[in-house]
Order: structure tokens, then C-alpha cells, then sequence
């Protein structure tokens, strides 16, 4: 059973299932929203704020942060593999990769502390 979890890992069927599961997460999130803005006879500040202050809509909006995140790393690495190889870029490739992929963690990690901090000041 162990070997078996450790396959599934460690191949793209998790890369598979993460993005599918991720994209849900973000479907459901985008659904829910349109929802609460289509429930409001007019939109404006006020609104848009009482839509995201319940704690649940919070939670979800950290939860969906967290999913775009994941969706858009395993989408990021897999263009770097697919497109950074030594065929297109020649012996330079495993450098600017490695470049690339710490740039899109980078990136990544900011946008999350960033929508972290967004979803969760008063």
C-alpha cells in the first residue's frame, strides 16, 4: 500500500489530481462570489466589504488562495520543463531553469502573503 501512495506522488497522476481538485476550488470559490454580488441590488464599497467579512467566506478566500497557488505552480513548473530544455536553450538550460523556478516560488509566495494580507486586514 506504502509503494503504492509513494507512486501516486511521486508522478504526474498527483500533478494531474492536484490540478483538478485545485481548478473545483477555484470554480466553486468564482460561482460563490458571483452569487453574492448578484444577490446585491447595487455593488460599492460597502458591499463588496460585507461580502468578504463572514468568517466562512474568509476561510474559503484563504483555501482558494491557496489552491491558485498550487494550480499555478505545478502549471508554471511543467511549462519550465516542457520548454526549458537543453534542445531549445543548449547547456545554459539547467541554469536558467533553476532561475526560473526560484523566480515563479518567489513570486508565488509573494502573491500568497500578499493575498493573505489583503483577505485577512479590517
Amino acid at each position: 500500500m506504502v509503494g503504492m501512495v509513494n507512486r501516486l506522488w511521486r508522478s504526474g497522476v498527483s500533478d494531474w489530481l492536484i490540478q483538478r481538485v485545485t481548478a473545483v476550488i477555484l470554480a466553486a470559490w468564482v460561482l460563490t462570489l458571483m452569487v453574492g454580488i448578484l444577490m446585491q441590488p447595487t455593488i460599492g464599497y460597502e458591499q463588496w466589504r460585507a461580502l468578504f467579512e463572514p468568517l466562512p467566506m474568509r476561510l474559503f478566500s484563504l483555501l482558494t488562495l491557496a489552491a491558485l497557488c498550487a494550480h499555478g505552480w505545478i502549471g508554471m513548473w511543467t511549462i519550465g520543463t516542457d520548454y526549458l530544455t537543453t534542445r531549445q536553450l543548449g547547456q545554459m538550460a539547467p541554469s536558467i531553469r533553476r532561475i526560473y523556478q526560484v523566480l515563479c516560488v518567489l513570486l508565488i509566495v509573494l502573491y500568497l502573503t500578499w493575498g493573505i494580507q489583503i483577505f485577512w486586514s479590517n
